[in-house]
């Protein structure tokens, strides 16, 4: 099997992997047969990454992943400096601007990641190469590997898969939650609080990140958000991605049904309203089965509840009352408080022009004591 064969097989099998943007929401691209990831940065702007594994051949039996042990299908291996000379020459050829690297699971955690380590040093050291690495960290990681991984790259992530310790074993019976998957997280969190990232490649600490698969345990969306809202606040996650689970063929979940990628959606955005617009998942409203409700967005459901018939005056009100608000988000917020320390703000339009989503607004605000509902016919 040549290069290229590899490579395909390879970007292809990689694709189970959430991260950047979400496994739902980046786009794909082939190259020759190829995957390439082109994803959302966080300043608005996009990036062609490739995304693959080192190898295919997994030791672990995770119930729901296309890649487990005894699964028959097509693997392949790269040996590290095969792997890092050919991302430097899509990134030559202007074809990447980064690398997203992941790996099966062989010979345990620590040789796995051992691996993984010695990829992205001959990339920085031996190849030069300056460009975009997201690092996976592999279950069983040593700290001292943890710490080499964030010295070499931009993010670095370990996947959880299931919120808590009693789920995880439906979805990974080989994997521990608390000894193996946090340890690692809480691994990253002290090294960023406590060393100074002088030997880091590009003097800072990469970012790092988590994913759930979504329905495959049984799981609440109560439990996710409450691991999720732990991870943002306590353990310096910067993203959590949830994958919904889609069944598999050839292994145990292949007669799962199909978890609604609306719920993976509702995930989402309640996972935002807590990262970026100080919610808290108690807050969320959840049906009976402590899932969030498909049919309207979490932040909708609480404004319905709370501030629908008590509008807030939007020429009053803080910063935090304002993120409160549908339609509004970090930077409508603070364009509002920039806007009314010129004017005051008496009708939609002006709302409209800073960037508020006044369709969603409108009825939860009042505007220099007046509800905007009344002025609709203007516009």
């Amino acid at each position: 099997m040549d290069n290229v064969e590899k490579l395909r097989l390879l970007s292809s099998a990689s694709q189970v992997e959430a991260g950047e943007d979400g496994c739902r929401t980046a786009k794909r691209g082939r190259l020759d047969g190829i995957v390439l990831t082109h994803a959302a940065l966080p300043n608005g702007k996009t990036t062609t990454l490739l995304k693959s594994l080192l190898t295919s051949v997994c030791e672990n039996n995770c119930l729901y992943c296309p890649m487990r042990a005894g699964r028959d299908f097509r693997r392949t291996t790269f040996q590290p400096q095969t792997f890092a000379q050919m991302v430097v020459n899509l990134t030559k050829a202007g074809l990447i601007q980064g690398v997203f690297l992941s790996s099966g699971v062989t010979g345990g955690g620590i040789r796995t990641q051992d691996r993984l380590i010695k990829t992205a040093e001959i990339l920085r050291f031996k190849l030069n190469y300056h460009a975009y690495i997201h690092l996976k960290i592999m279950p069983g990681a040593e700290s001292a590997q943890v710490l080499a991984s964030m010295r070499l790259a931009d993010r670095v992530s370990i996947n959880l898969e299931a919120p808590n310790a009693a789920r995880l074993p439906i979805l990974a019976p080989n994997k521990q939650f608390k000894n193996e998957l946090m340890r690692s997280i809480r691994t990253m969190n002290y090294i960023r609080r406590n060393f100074t990232p002088d030997t880091a490649w590009n003097k800072r600490w990469p970012s790092s990140c988590t994913q759930f698969v979504v329905g495959g345990a049984g799981e609440t969306d109560k439990e996710l958000l409450s691991t999720s809202q732990s991870l943002h606040k306590n353990h310096g996650i910067l993203r959590v991605y949830y994958s919904a689970l889609t069944p598999c063929k050839g292994t145990p979940f292949e007669n799962h049904a199909p978890i609604p990628i609306k719920r993976e959606h509702r995930l989402y955005q309640a996972d935002y309203l807590i990262r970026d617009y100080g919610f808290s998942e108690e807050e969320f409203a959840y049906d009976e089965n402590g899932l969030l409700p498909l049919e309207k967005d979490p932040k909708l459901l609480w404004a319905e509840r709370y501030i629908k018939h008590q509008p807030l005056e939007i020429n009053r009100a803080s910063r935090k009352e304002l993120l409160r608000i549908p339609g509004i988000g970090p930077k409508g917020a603070l364009a509002i408080i920039r806007a009314r320390h010129q004017h005051t703000i008496s009708d939609l339009s002006t709302l409209k022009k800073i960037g508020v989503r006044t369709q969603q607004a409108k009825d939860f605000i009042l505007l220099n004591g007046k509800h905007p509902t009344r002025q609709l016919a203007f516009f």
